[in-house]
């Protein structure tokens, strides 16, 4: 199986692209789409996603974000069960925004994150790409654990981690995952649009 996820699909911009990659684009883009929607579903499917992806980026050297599939699995699973059970009363949770001491405790732990991980992949791996994959290493967890609670500013940091990944996969020579996180990107703002929208509806005007 591994073998044939990472035979050539197709080529793309010159470069051949395995179906780990290919099927990744497509549940990806379903995934995040279902997210903007906040359809319990976009959790099994991410599950999926992050697998064929772990394949694609462990083949392309950057073994953080190899490694951080393991962990988005461990988050797929606790975001389901969070989402139908993890509000008051074991009742579905609601979307909310981030209060000022989740907002220092994600601050914290991205950078302590970050250098640890800068450390480690530039003096124990082979990863050419050390701080950039650290760095995004580090956003993508916050941003995923903020989703698990319906964090509406937990799109944010995932726009800002699009903005580097977007160069960091042209880079790498992924251009179909390049493309694909420029649709996430696109997606993120219609994600945070739409769950502000959702707040609003629970709460009044949320602050710009």
């Amino acid at each position: 199986m591994i073998e044939w996820l990472n035979s050539p699909a197709l080529v793309a911009f010159g470069v051949p692209t395995s179906w780990a990659e290919v099927l990744g684009f497509l549940t990806g883009l379903v995934n995040v789409g279902l997210l903007v929607r906040r359809h319990i579903l976009n959790w099994p499917l991410g599950i999926l996603n992050v697998l064929l992806l772990m394949v694609v980026f462990w083949s392309a050297g950057l073994y953080a974000d190899a490694g951080l599939q393991i962990v988005y699995v461990v988050l797929g699973f606790y975001g389901w069960w969070a989402w139908l059970y993890g509000g008051q009363d074991r009742t579905a949770l609601e979307v909310r925004s981030t209060t000022r001491s989740e907002w220092i405790g994600l601050a914290v732990a991205g950078t302590l994150l970050t250098a640890a991980l800068w450390l480690f992949l530039d003096r124990l791996t082979g990863s050419t790409v050390p701080l950039a994959d650290a760095l995004t290493t580090a956003l993508s967890l916050l941003a995923t654990y903020g989703q698990t609670r319906k964090l509406v500013e937990s799109w944010w940091i995932w726009i800002v981690a699009d903005l580097i990944y977007i160069p960091l996969y042209g880079y790498k020579d992924l251009w179909l995952t390049a493309i694909l996180y420029v649709a996430f990107l696109i997606l993120c703002v219609f994600g945070l649009r739409s769950w502000r929208a959702a707040l609003r509806v629970r709460t009044g005007p949320v602050p710009a």
